[in-house]
């Protein structure tokens, strides 16, 4: 199979590329993104594209794809509800649409988080924003599924692994136990994703019971 990645050179998108490259059943990885990802591999294509709010000048690229793992993102912090909405809801529903008319029946797996909120009343502006992405992305002719991870342990040797992970990373073992439902490895997330990209998942939310079983 096919499978294209967004937000590789972001901590959560590197690991599904790295993984993703290291199974055997997925023939080609494609990489779409303002940068490079900063890893070869022979089976990977990266596909640089400096607009990522319009791919349609670059739709002739994004076909033959199987699955979509749609990890780009950025934090809410700092950031007005119409800018957050601008650089979450618009950019992901653009790809997303141009991946529907150009590739009938693929999976796409957006990465949102925790909290995510589907009723888009709550009072947490990304949680409204990202239950708004989820909803419009399951209107589309493909199989949509949120994915909700929680606080993640990197996969060793990341190249864009968060700097800050590196001073909480001791907490992981005690935060496996006292919360189980919101702490995964990024390695876990990753191989579930994988997994759904290729067999599907019976609920179009993945969660980190989910990622840990």
């Amino acid at each position: 199979m096919n499978i294209l990645i967004t937000g590789a050179s972001g901590m959560v998108g590197e690991g599904v590329l790295l993984t993703a490259l290291q199974d055997p059943e997925i023939t080609r990885v494609i990489v779409l993104g303002r940068h490079a990802c900063g890893h070869t591999h022979p089976k990977l294509t990266e596909i640089l594209h400096p607009d990522l709010m319009d791919v349609s000048p670059i739709a002739d690229q994004l076909t033959g794809i199987d699955s979509c793992a749609f990890c780009l993102g950025v934090s809410s912090v700092g950031k007005s509800e119409a800018e957050y909405t601008s650089l979450t809801h618009t950019l992901t529903l653009g790809i997303a649409r141009v991946l529907a008319q150009n590739n009938s029946n693929m999976r796409f797996l957006y990465v949102s988080g925790i909290g995510t909120d589907r009723s888009e009343k709550g009072r947490t502006m990304w949680a409204r924003v990202k239950g708004r992405t989820e909803n419009d992305l399951l209107k589309l002719p493909i199989q949509a599924y949120g994915v909700r991870p929680g606080f993640l342990l990197p996969i060793p040797g990341q190249l864009h692994a968060l700097k800050y992970y590196r001073y909480v990373n001791w907490m992981y073992p005690v935060l496996r136990v006292l919360a189980s439902k919101s702490v995964s490895t990024l390695s876990e997330l990753a191989h579930t994703m994988i997994r759904v990209a290729k067999h599907g998942h019976s609920s179009d939310v993945i969660t980190v019971t989910d990622m840990r079983s």
